[in-house]
This record gives C-alpha cells, sequence and structure tokens, in this order.
C-alpha cells in the first residue's frame, strides 16, 4: 500500500474530501491531507485534526502566533510532505489552484508541494469548476502546460476537451487527469465541471501506483 497525499482546493466540491479520505483508507493507503484555506469552508477540518492527518498552510509556520521564529534543522513542512507521499492527488482542484500550479505560483502549502514535487512520481488531478471555468481558453492552456511539464510533450492547442485529456494520459508516464463530469452543478447551472465519481478518482490512483511500481 502507499502514502497519498490528497490536496484539496477550494472548489465546492471538497465536500467530498472525507469520502475521498475515507476510500483511500478503506483501500489500505496512508492518507494525509493538505487543503486550502478556502477547501476548509466545505469540508469539517476538526474531524481529521484528532489524527494528525490534515495539514493547513499555519501548520508551516508552528509557534508563530506565540512569537517564534524558525531555527536553522527545523523542518520544512511541504518538503516533508513531498518525501513522505508516494503520489500526490488533488481533488478536487479549483481553477485558481490549476493556474497556479501551470504557471509555478506556490503561496500555499500545497503548491509548494507541488512546486517541490519530483516529476518523476505520479501525480493525479481531479478538476472540479464551473461549466465556464471548465471550458474557459486559460483552463485547456494550463492543462497543456502541466502535461508538457510531465512529460507529455506538445498537445494541440484546438483538440476538444476530452480528446485533450485522453491525449494527456496517454502520453504522460506520471499524470493522470480524472475528467470531470456532468450535472447540476452546486451553483444551478447544468453542465461539465463536477467532480469525478469518488471511485473513478480512486481508481485513477491505483492505476498511477501500478504504473509506478513497473517503472
Amino acid at each position: 500500500m502507499a502514502n497519498v497525499l490528497l490536496g484539496a482546493t477550494g472548489s465546492v466540491a471538497a465536500v467530498r474530501v472525507p469520502a475521498l479520505f475515507d476510500s483511500l483508507t478503506a483501500a489500505g493507503h496512508s492518507v494525509k491531507i493538505v487543503a486550502t484555506t478556502a477547501a476548509t469552508y466545505f469540508f469539517d477540518p476538526t474531524e481529521f485534526r484528532a489524527s494528525a492527518v490534515l495539514v493547513l498552510d499555519e501548520n508551516e509556520w508552528p509557534g508563530r502566533e506565540a512569537g517564534e521564529r524558525y531555527h536553522r534543522g527545523d523542518s520544512v513542512l511541504h518538503i516533508e510532505l513531498r518525501k513522505w507521499a508516494d503520489i500526490f492527488v488533488i481533488a478536487p482542484l479549483d481553477a485558481n489552484t490549476l493556474a497556479k500550479l501551470a504557471v509555478g505560483l506556490c503561496d500555499n502549502c500545497l503548491t509548494c508541494v507541488w512546486r517541490a514535487w519530483d516529476v518523476a512520481r505520479p501525480v493525479v488531478l481531479a478538476p472540479a469548476m464551473n461549466t465556464l471555468m471548465w471550458q474557459h481558453s486559460f483552463t485547456r492552456r494550463h492543462l497543456r502546460s502541466i502535461a508538457a511539464d510531465a512529460g507529455a510533450g506538445h498537445i494541440p492547442a484546438h483538440l476538444a476537451d476530452d480528446a485533450l485529456i485522453q491525449q494527456i494520459n496517454d502520453r504522460s508516464p506520471t499524470l493522470r487527469v480524472v475528467a470531470p463530469v456532468s450535472k447540476q452543478l452546486a451553483c444551478g447551472d447544468v453542465g461539465v465541471g463536477a467532480l469525478a465519481e469518488v471511485a473513478d478518482v480512486v481508481n485513477a490512483i491505483q492505476f498511477m501506483l501500478g504504473r509506478a511500481q513497473v517503472a
């Protein structure tokens, strides 16, 4: 079984984080959650804090509120998480964080893990956002950029969404994108953008872990 680092961002679909955590732990994996501040609006972080599996931005600076300061030799949390994890999963991945990943912005613990991630190790991304956000040209541009960094090479810009994701998944040895699905969204709009089913995300994780073992 594997060490799974589950990233959670500020999509309404973060309500599914507890279900993802339960499914992964039921499969025998050790799971830690690194969540953005926005993500915790959609699930109760207190249910994870007792078991010390939830990492928030403030955990990067222990004792800061009491006036404590970093000392040489102290651990750097986002690096420790990178070392611990066998696979990095971001589910849900909102539009804001997708843009940050694509350009290398690292202004919170989750994106610092991403920037420090060993590109030879597996990643699963499961986007979830409003339909028009998903259909925006920036979204396709950002996915293509991330895929290129993950070894997929040049992917044509004209591809439809399904073909784009298929090419990313076929051509990158370390990246798998779990496409969002069409349904009525939390905002009331109907269209593509909802997080894939928990089982589909878990299956993608298992697939990438299996691929990493073969490699």
